[in-house]
């Protein structure tokens, strides 16, 4: 797997290619996690643009996620859906992990939503909730913005108090009260992966803070954040994690993240409504 260092030409070539094959640049990007890409399906008039297509693009790997962007209609509303990411323990570099959200940046879309299939690690979330991420812990993974090129998208020392962006986080409260679910929130930890976690890694976890666990999500929530661009993070909790229920697999993640789709579509769709 290659691990080439991606420059500001890098990503604007990518930029260029997929936006000529959009029309509107969109307000909003969501990033579908494990389990989640069925979202696409309910994309109106969809434009698909697979990544092995872009130039210099990093392509996923993992089941469940199908690796392409889809532009279109949600709820009315245009957006641009990543269809599938890429891990940091696929191989790639950490510039080629966070390189589609810089992409989206140089586009000019001005919010992100980071979807995700996380393990429960409060006792207050159990499979098939939806938790808001309302802050992170990114000390378990390599910074992306150890970066070369740092200067075309942002400072060297971004203040990250507000990573995820408040306005919108009362609009997700709005949006669960509405729909009528019960509002989950907390913090989000992200480990490399790609083996789950011990029962002794997720009690060290708990004491630091954290409500739910995954591999994926803060890297490119600090990317966003530096490049100015509004974050919204909803964790969908597929298992309680390791030592809190059963074994884990993979296989059962995707089960449990299309279980929860149907919610996770109805949360952003009201959101969309919301945001501009």
């Amino acid at each position: 797997m290659s691990c080439e260092v991606i420059t500001f030409e890098n990503i604007k070539r990518a930029a260029d290619h997929v936006g000529s094959h959009i029309g509107v640049i969109p307000d909003t990007a969501i990033v579908l996690g494990s389990g989640l890409g069925h979202m696409a399906d309910k994309i109106e008039d969809p434009v698909f643009i697979e990544y092995a297509d872009i130039p210099g693009f990093p392509r996923s790997t993992v089941q469940g996620h199908r690796g392409r962007f889809v532009y279109g209609r949600l709820s009315g509303r245009y957006v641009l859906l990543m269809q599938g990411r890429v891990h940091f323990y696929e191989g790639y570099s950490m510039d080629q992990v966070v390189m589609p959200i810089r992409l989206i940046g140089i586009l000019g879309i001005k919010n992100l939503i980071l979807t995700n299939a996380s393990g429960g690690i409060s006792d207050q979330l159990n499979a098939g909730d939806i938790m808001v991420i309302e802050d992170h812990i990114s000390s378990f993974v390599r910074s992306p913005l150890i970066y070369s090129d740092y200067a075309k998208f942002g400072v060297r020392f971004p203040d990250m108090t507000h990573v995820y962006d408040l306005e919108i986080i009362e609009k997700l409260k709005q949006s669960y009260d509405e729909l009528g679910m019960i509002y989950k929130s907390g913090v989000y930890i992200q480990v490399t992966g790609p083996q789950y976690e011990t029962p002794a890694e997720i009690r060290m976890y708990r004491s630091l803070g954290a409500d739910a666990v995954g591999m994926s999500t803060v890297c490119e929530a600090i990317t966003a954040r530096h490049m100015g661009i509004r974050v919204a993070g909803l964790s969908s909790v597929c298992n309680k994690a390791a030592g809190l229920g059963g074994e884990l697999s993979h296989e059962d993640i995707i089960k449990a993240g299309n279980a929860a789709a149907e919610k996770m579509q109805r949360i952003i769709s009201s959101l969309l409504q919301k945001i501009t």
